[in-house]
């Protein structure tokens, strides 16, 4: 079965303008929102998991957009927390770009294949520049949430 990103996306995970001085404080601040979900066994884990994801290689994948990840047994199915940031903030991108687009997925250490599913689909959503347009100018958590809905409609 493949998992629609529209279901492991929970509202409160959504925060737009969000204010972040540097990467740093931006991942802990993803790690908060995702946790807000009510759902991460584990924050602590949980946050050096993506701190340490993010040692290895940045996750700023170009076109202000960075998409932080990780697998780990702190959360018990896979998750997202999308923000918008009030200001952008340089994130090492592969394209030297700051980042004002960040979207963050955990998955479990047992579900690697659908992992790397929902990094790809995230990926091709974020490679279109009118999706990333739409989202910078998200005006509430409901927007946000269509724009993914429509996204996967078109894919189906």
């Amino acid at each position: 079965m493949d998992m629609k990103i529209t279901s492991i996306l929970n509202p409160a995970c959504i925060r737009l303008n969000m204010d972040a001085s540097n990467k740093a404080d931006a991942l802990s601040k993803m790690v908060d929102l995702l946790a807000k979900g009510g759902k991460v066994l584990d924050k602590v884990k949980l946050s050096s998991v993506i701190h340490e994801r993010e040692k290895l290689m940045s996750t700023g994948i170009g076109n202000g957009v960075a998409l932080p990840h990780g697998k780990t047994d702190a959360v018990d199915r896979s998750m997202i927390a999308v923000a918008t940031l009030q200001n952008p903030i340089d994130f090492d991108s592969l394209d030297d770009n700051p980042v004002s687009i960040i979207i963050l997925l955990v998955g479990t250490e047992a579900n690697v294949g659908m992992h790397l599913r929902l990094l790809s689909r995230i990926s091709r959503m974020v490679g279109s520049e009118q999706f990333r347009a739409s989202l910078l100018h998200a005006k509430s958590v409901d927007d946000v949430m269509m724009l993914f809905a429509a996204q996967e409609e078109d894919r189906a």
